[in-house]
């Protein structure tokens, strides 16, 4: 008997569904295609190339600088904190080494020798004598009075006279007493005139007296740099006849001093 031939079903290959294209839109109505394309043609073609702006960073200043800044303000400001420091310790010492004091001034006497009109009232004429009392009370500082002083009196804010100190050295808690010869002359005395004769009717003719003298204070053998003693005194008198006594009421000095 015959072998029977055996027929085994060969399958189908199997076949790919077809793509089937989007039956709803990927863009809605109303919108642009620009938006997101077309599905077909981003298939297809290759997506295009965005130019792209380079981000910079906003500049920020060095670190280093500032850091180098500040530190240079900060040692500045510990050097002039440090000289301070050395400045103050060296006038304590001197001060508890030589003692500064102030030197006394007074106006001991005045008296005058000219003090008249012209014929039209339109000049006046003075000249004082006037007596000064100068006192160094320091021990270990002597006083060089320089030349270029300058000496005044004024009344009611016009000068009547002016002179000048001699030049001279006072030494260690020394007084010396000062004659001086002050002259001067004044343009429109006539309004100067009616102020003076109210004044001495009441017996008190305010005057001012001021100086200003250069000078050099010596420390033991060290001769210093040249200081300028500023003295304002202010008298009461009772009257600026010529050649006759004087007699100061009231007499207030004070002392100053500049570079």
């Amino acid at each position: 008997m015959a072998d029977h031939q055996r027929i085994h079903p060969v399958p189908e290959p199997e076949q790919e569904p077809p793509v089937q294209k989007p039956t709803v839109p990927l863009v809605p109505r109303g919108s642009f295609r620009s938006e997101k394309g077309d599905p077909e043609r981003q298939q297809l073609e290759p997506p295009l190339r965005r130019r792209t702006i380079p981000y910079y960073p906003p500049l920020k200043p060095p670190k280093k600088r500032i850091c180098s800044c500040k530190r240079c303000l900060c040692c500045t400001c510990c050097l002039l904190f440090l000289l301070i420091i050395i400045i103050g310790a060296l006038a304590a010492a001197f001060y508890f080494v030589f003692q500064p004091k102030i030197p006394n001034y007074s106006v001991d006497s005045m008296r005058i020798t000219q003090f008249n009109f012209n014929n039209d009232m339109s000049l006046l004429f003075a000249t004082f004598n006037v007596n000064i009392t100068a006192r160094n009370p320091n021990k270990k500082i002597g006083i060089y009075y320089e030349s270029g002083s300058h000496l005044s009196v004024w009344y009611t804010g016009v000068k009547l006279c002016e002179g000048s100190l001699p030049k001279f050295y006072q030494g260690h808690r020394n007084t010396t007493v000062l004659s001086l010869n002050l002259s001067g002359q004044t343009e429109n005395a006539s309004e100067l005139l009616q102020s003076l004769q109210v004044d001495q009717q009441k017996g008190s003719i305010p005057l001012n007296l001021r100086a200003k003298v250069p000078v050099k204070l010596k420390i033991g053998k060290l001769k210093l740099m040249k200081w300028k003693f500023l003295v304002k005194c202010r008298l009461d008198v009772d009257s600026l006849s010529a050649n006759n006594a004087i007699r100061i009421r009231n007499s207030d000095c004070k002392f100053g001093f500049r570079l």
